[in-house]
């Protein structure tokens, strides 16, 4: 890059900067100061105190000791305690307006100065001074740090300018005191600024981790419905295609166009099957191992077992009062057959509302109710009050997500919420033909019950 290319870079790049100074410096904009943490409208109520106390106490030092006019001295003290106050909603407007009372006030006692054997404070005067502390402060607490910079060197440039270029008689100087004391409280603002910051980014870096760990989560138990789904769907369509290459046997002289729908039964069956086996080796192939989420617990069953139904339940139970527990089963009405996706769904919220019972409610009686409806299943798990504090929990947290899952999936409904006497208990309601608006279905209305 020549001379002349890198001077253009430098002055765009300090022409930005300039301009990014100028919209932080020169605006009205409003920037309220939030309540605290712990102690809420304190510092608003603080600040007030103090801006009334400069008023006051700012008006009788320069009438007094400064020899200005009382009218002069208190417009000049309100605009200093003014300043205070503006600086909770309007910082940037705060301080310049606590950068004109301090020149204004400056030079009129400047005029004043030498008439009087004693000595005064100038140019800041101590009501000056505490202004303009909690100004910068409340500043520095509001905008970035190089507008709190340029605020100070501001203030310092004007401080110089009258204390050391223009000057006074009999005075003891405060600039040197000023400025030193306007560094700390711009360091301390700039810091307490960058602290709460750090802690909102904290906070939002903690809720983004959670979105994505639960849609994370989500992904996994849609994952594990599919293999399972699959594993149910691969088995009909083979037991479709044995008994399409059957059927022409069981007929006496079948005729060729039967022979000929059978047959293309039996390859679209056989080409349906293929392609779901390869859909399930890319699902398997990410498995969950022992150790991780979702893994089956308890029921001794691995990936490529056959899917569990209902008929285990009991099995499940034992395993469940072999642990030490009392669980009462209790099922109601007409037991029959339901689609495999059903049972399924059945066996695994029954499983996992077990577990959870297990997990965090140790010694508590749990009751599993399954209710066969006309038009579906509804199921129960209810646990009632724990014996003892719960054991630390390594599990991911997100068991109920996946039985919601299982029942949108079918178009069902479920509830899960506290019971009484700190119980817990689970509800859903598994219909046997999904509603039109269930997941891959269309034309008609969901069955509406009273759960959710």
């Amino acid at each position: 890059m020549t001379d002349t290319g890198v001077g253009r870079a430098l002055r765009a790049r300090v022409e930005g900067w300039l301009r990014k100074l100028r919209q932080d410096l020169w605006t009205v904009r409003v920037d309220p100061l939030p309540p605290s943490t712990w102690l809420r409208w304190l510092p608003h109520g603080i600040v007030c105190l103090a801006a009334f106390g400069v008023t006051v106490g700012g008006t009788g030092d320069m009438n007094g000791n400064g020899h200005l006019a009382p009218g002069l001295a208190f417009l000049i003290a309100v605009a200093q305690g003014g300043a205070m106050v503006l600086g909770l909603w309007r910082p940037v407007p705060a301080w310049w307006l606590s950068l004109g009372a301090f020149l204004v006030g400056a030079v009129a006692v400047r005029g004043r100065l030498g008439f009087d054997p004693h000595t005064y404070t100038w140019p800041w005067t101590a009501a000056g001074l505490i202004a303009e502390m909690f100004v910068l402060l409340l500043l520095a607490l509001r905008v970035p740090t190089r507008a709190a910079t340029a605020a100070l060197a501001v203030t310092a440039l004007f401080t110089y300018v009258l204390e050391s270029l223009q000057g006074a008689e009999r005075y003891d100087t405060t600039g040197v005191l000023a400025l030193s004391l306007f560094t700390v409280v711009v360091i301390v603002g700039t810091a307490l600024r960058g602290r709460r910051e750090a802690r909102r980014e904290l906070v939002e870096q903690t809720t983004l981790t959670a979105e994505e760990r639960t849609r994370r989560t989500l992904l996994e138990e849609r994952s594990r419905i599919a293999r399972e789904l699959h594993d149910v769907v691969a088995h009909h369509m083979s037991v479709i295609s044995i008994q399409a290459q059957v059927a022409p046997h069981l007929v006496e002289n079948p005729p060729d166009e039967l022979r000929e729908n059978l047959a293309g039964i039996r390859q679209n069956a056989l080409e349906a099957l293929t392609e779901l086996r390869r859909v399930l080796g890319v699902l398997r192939s990410e498995h969950p191992g022992p150790g991780e989420p979702f893994a089956d617990a308890g029921d001794g069953t691995t990936p490529h077992a056959p899917q569990p139904t209902l008929d285990r339940l009991d099995a499940l139970v034992e395993n469940t009062r072999a642990a030490g527990r009392e669980v009462v089963t209790d099922i109601q009405g007409e037991r029959r057959p339901l689609p495999p996706g059903v049972e399924l769904s059945a066996y695994r919220i029954v499983q996992e509302a077990l577990s959870n019972a297990l997990r965090h409610a140790p010694g508590a009686r749990i009751t599993v109710r399954l209710t066969y409806e006309p038009d579906g299943l509804e199921v129960e798990i209810v646990n009632g009050r724990p014996t003892g504090p719960p054991p630390p929990s390594t599990g991911a947290g997100h068991g109920l997500l996946g039985m919601r899952e299982r029942v949108a999936m079918l178009g069902g409904t479920m509830t899960a919420h506290p019971w009484h006497w700190d119980g817990f208990k689970v509800t859903a309601f598994l219909p046997e033909t999904p509603p039109a608006d269930a997941p891959g279905t269309h034309h008609s209305t969901a069955r509406q019950r009273g759960i959710s």
